[in-house]
């Protein structure tokens, strides 16, 4: 009996050791997971329009506590897509006042989602578009065409936090927001625009065939067109050509495995040739030339006229008696940012994507940053709203 009790007596101190260690060890994963740091304030420069006095004007004001599944995430660096030099030049209308940015490499402050692997410091990217998970266009696939659909970038300040565009110091990613973990090989410099440019690469590709020998045609040059020529060729198309407008880029096409045309080049000898025809220019009048090279069965992509000045002067016919497919292809979903991580990722080394990012300014620099954009002298010129410590 008493061999008994002292039995017992001992279980339950190794027991309570036990619990008390596991709490401890919990505590501290929550430490390193989640940090509470409010209240803090945060900077953020907010778009007035175009026929604001003052376009652009930095503002301070704290940051909202989280909701479940939000994360708090500072702007390590920002990358100026053309949708936002678009809205600046009164081409593309965004709701006013807000704060411009989609495009970003973030680092985790603190989160609210437990069941994640988040931790603080972590280097992320995440979806320009946030969504429910449970429509009929998510459960689909086509999670950027939600009924419940938030942008990044494109939202009033008053909408949700106030911290909802890039070009601040901070953002509040909502709880439908994916995100994706940014491998040490990537630079920051490379990963601020993949959740744009590169991510809609990859959706892009889920359409195109696999073809022997096969042959492309991407009609556009900028940051996307460059990115998709890479995709192709990693997608086994033996020949990519690319066309533009911009000579200088012709060294980058050839770098990321295109061949660059230039002048009004009309490839007369690959008339009825072309696998795939990819638009990532916006212009419509190049339409035309695409339905000509394409070959009996192939598949043509509308990937950058996304404006209403985009009209078709082409026939059903053209279509028809080539047994062509045409698909419209808009953001992306969470398994294309998957991929696009994964894409530079393996191509880091391969292709020069350090030599496409132009110049760094500071946050109050942003107009300058824009005029620079506006140039198309680079492929992304970008902005940095944190003085970083480590």
């Amino acid at each position: 009996m008493i061999v008994s009790r002292i039995l017992i007596r001992s279980f339950k101190q190794k027991y309570s050791h036990i619990c008390r260690t596991l709490c401890s060890a919990q505590n501290s994963n929550a430490t390193t997971h989640t940090e509470k740091t409010y209240p803090i304030s945060g900077t953020r420069t907010v778009f007035n329009g175009i026929n604001s006095q003052t376009m652009f004007a930095p503002q301070t004001a704290l940051i909202p506590e989280l909701t479940p599944g939000e994360i708090l995430v500072k702007v390590r660096l920002a990358s100026i897509c053309m949708s936002d030099v678009h809205t600046i030049r009164g081409q593309r209308i965004e709701p006013t006042p807000s704060v411009l940015g989609h495009e970003a490499i973030v680092e985790v402050v603190t989160h609210r989602r437990p069941e994640s692997d988040l931790a603080v410091g972590d280097r992320l990217t995440f979806s320009i578009a946030d969504s429910c998970g449970q429509c009929e266009f998510c459960l689909t696939g086509l999670n950027q065409k939600c009924i419940k659909l938030f942008k990044y970038g494109h939202a009033k300040l008053s909408d949700g936090s106030g911290y909802n565009g890039c070009y601040a110091t901070h953002i509040i990613l909502r709880r439908g927001t994916h995100v994706v973990k940014i491998p040490e090989i990537i630079s920051d410099r490379c990963a601020a625009p993949i959740n744009c440019s590169l991510a809609t690469a990859m959706c892009a590709m889920e359409y195109v065939p696999k073809a022997k020998n096969g042959r492309a045609f991407v009609q556009g040059d900028g940051m996307l067109g460059l990115y998709t020529c890479a995709a192709l060729r990693e997608h086994g198309f033996e020949r990519v050509y690319c066309s533009g407008t911009r000579l200088q880029r012709s060294k980058f096409i050839e770098h990321f495995g295109g061949i660059p045309l230039y002048n009004d080049e009309i490839l007369e000898e690959e008339t009825n040739k072309i696998d795939v025809v990819v638009e990532v220019c916006g212009v419509s009048n190049v339409v035309n030339d695409g339905l000509r090279l394409l070959k009996p069965g192939g598949v043509y992509l509308f990937v950058g006229m996304v404006h209403p000045h985009s009209q078709l002067n082409i026939t059903g016919e053209q279509i028809i008696r080539k047994c062509l497919t045409i698909k419209g292809i808009h953001n992306y979903a969470p398994r294309h940012l998957d991929q696009a991580v994964q894409f530079l990722e393996k191509t880091f080394k391969k292709y020069p994507y350090e030599e496409l990012i132009g110049p760094t300014y500071d946050l109050s620099d942003l107009s300058q940053a824009m005029q620079i954009s506006i140039e198309k002298r680079y492929g992304r010129v970008l902005v940095k709203p944190n003085v970083l410590t480590s």
